[in-house]
């Protein structure tokens, strides 16, 4: 409950979307667990998030991984994102305001796991190249109203093997590689 504002903290264990301000949503947690656990992440994973929004699955995967980058396009959620997830202790969370399809454009990082949190028309290249080789990326890919929820791993020769999740709604990725 910490993590949506206080209009709607009385459905926060609601399994459903909640609006976090800015025309934005949480994902309702069932999708989050489904996302986060199909990364297969390891305590010594460095894992990025694309769309902070309120910090809600970056705790989430802080709690699993070794290290978060999350990047947010829209300041405010980012800067209240910050504030509640230093107020709630968590160290081992790197938040950037940025253009979330390029992912982490800060030197060579590579990532076990990198998670979506909007849905995209086609995988940025910024992904493929950032995702190590073994490592996995979730992403809703299609329209900007239904997208399929895709597992990709990046196998030994580089090459990406997609898997469908199923069906997803999610707010559209914005930015030079997308939308």
């Amino acid at each position: 409950e910490k993590f949506v504002p206080d209009h709607v903290k009385e459905y926060s264990y609601h399994d459903g979307p909640l609006p976090i301000g800015e025309d934005q949503t949480i994902s309702q947690p069932y999708i989050v667990a489904e996302m986060v656990e199909a990364l297969e992440l390891t305590k010594d994973d460095i894992v990025l998030e694309i769309g902070t929004g309120s910090g809600y699955e970056a705790a989430i995967l802080s709690r699993i991984a070794k290290h978060v980058y999350t990047v947010e396009r829209i300041p405010s959620l980012a800067d209240k994102a910050k504030t509640i997830l230093d107020e709630l202790g968590y160290k081992n969370i790197s938040i950037k305001v940025g253009d979330g399809t390029l992912g982490w454009p800060d030197g060579d990082k590579k990532f076990a796991g990198i998670i979506v949190s909007a849905g995209a028309p086609s995988i940025p290249d910024s992904y493929e190249s950032q995702l190590e080789v073994g490592g996995y990326l979730v992403i809703p890919v299609g329209s900007r109203s239904l997208q399929n929820l895709y597992k990709v791993r990046k196998n030994k020769n580089g090459k990406l093997e997609k898997q469908s999740l199923g069906h997803v709604r999610f707010v559209p990725l914005l930015g030079k590689q997308a939308w």
